[in-house]
């Protein structure tokens, strides 16, 4: 059975984070608070939807890291060795002294290509990891 009420729930952040998320909410448009969440989650749930998934998607992964990090460039390496068959490019940007940009274009399954995702962006030194896709085949 579908519960279509409105629930109400407490959400605790450090006050930096709240600031930004409020900066975030008026460049956008919402009008408060809850709009974003409800469409944060909704993204979120979205994007997990993918996960169990056998369809073919063809996506980017993200990643922001740190170079200096002991070990990054090789376990990065490693891992994308180990899924080439995946890996449609990849693009790296030095941002500056410490900082990188990888942007990777990836198709396959997409359970694959969420795990490939999960395991690049969970490594020690990226600080930002980012899944985006897109389903290439109708099911």
């Amino acid at each position: 059975m579908q519960d279509s009420t409105t629930k109400r729930f407490g959400v605790s952040m450090e006050g930096n984070l709240l600031r930004k998320f409020d900066h975030l909410i008026k460049q956008r448009g919402y009008e408060n608070r809850s709009e974003a969440v409800r469409d944060l989650v909704r993204d979120a749930l979205i994007q997990q939807s993918w996960e169990d998934n056998e369809q073919i998607v063809a996506g980017t992964i993200l990643l922001f890291y740190n170079h200096s990090q002991r070990n990054l460039l090789e376990e990065l390496t490693h891992i994308q060795h180990g899924m080439h068959d995946y890996i449609l490019a990849t693009t790296h940007f030095h941002l500056d002294h410490d900082s990188c940009l990888e942007l990777i274009v990836v198709k396959g399954k997409a359970n694959d290509i969420q795990q490939l995702s999960h395991q690049l962006t969970s490594l020690k030194g990226v600080e930002y990891g980012k899944f985006t896709v897109a389903p290439v085949e109708q099911v």
